[in-house]
């Protein structure tokens, strides 16, 4: 599913969306969610993912945040995090900059243009979005997007360009989360 989106003085981007996986149990949920999107079997289109792997795996947040893998389903990412007030969302953005070029923008930023929904299967986040302002929930919402290389090959590996901009886009998330009180911390390693 595409999804093309206007930003002012940007040419239109794409945002696509793909598998959740629940990184937290729900006794750790919070108002916060950190969702990355993207398909890994797409080379950059996981960019998003790849930074939520990060994320989990490096990193303990207090007060606990929800770190989700978004996936390809869109209206049933409503039940993680209906509850949130506030989600970070990172996914690869082709806004015609070059690759690797970083970007930051909030759901106000964005006009979408939302295809015709043929069926449930179809209904992605911008959708579910535009659900929710319709229905008077409105969280807090932050983009990161990263500009890809490479979204058309078939492959689990980023290109090295993005891969590279993984550790700044990683940063600039926590520093979102510095910015609304959410403290991280290097996570225990076990051996």
């Amino acid at each position: 599913m595409t999804i093309d989106c206007s930003m002012p003085g940007i040419k239109p981007n794409t945002m696509t969306i793909t598998n959740l996986k629940k990184e937290h149990p729900p006794e750790q949920k919070s108002r916060t969610a950190v969702l990355g999107l993207g398909n890994v079997l797409l080379r950059d289109e996981g960019a998003g993912v790849s930074v939520i792997n990060a994320l989990t795996s490096e990193f303990v947040f207090s007060p606990p945040i929800l770190l989700l893998d978004g996936g390809t389903l869109g209206f049933s990412l409503i039940n993680e995090i209906q509850d949130c007030s506030r989600i970070i969302i990172i996914d690869a953005v082709k806004a015609g900059g070059a690759p690797g070029t970083l970007y930051r923008f909030t759901h106000n930023d964005v006009e979408t243009k939302i295809s015709p929904v043929l069926s449930a299967h179809d209904i992605g986040f911008m959708e579910v979005l535009q659900q929710w302002q319709l229905a008077g929930v409105s969280p807090e919402i932050v983009f990161f997007g990263i500009e890809p290389e490479d979204m058309s090959s078939w492959g689990t590996e980023l290109t090295p360009t993005i891969q590279a901009k993984i550790p700044r886009l990683v940063e600039l998330v926590l520093q979102e989360l510095h910015n609304l009180g959410i403290q991280s911390q290097p996570a225990i390693q076990q051996v």
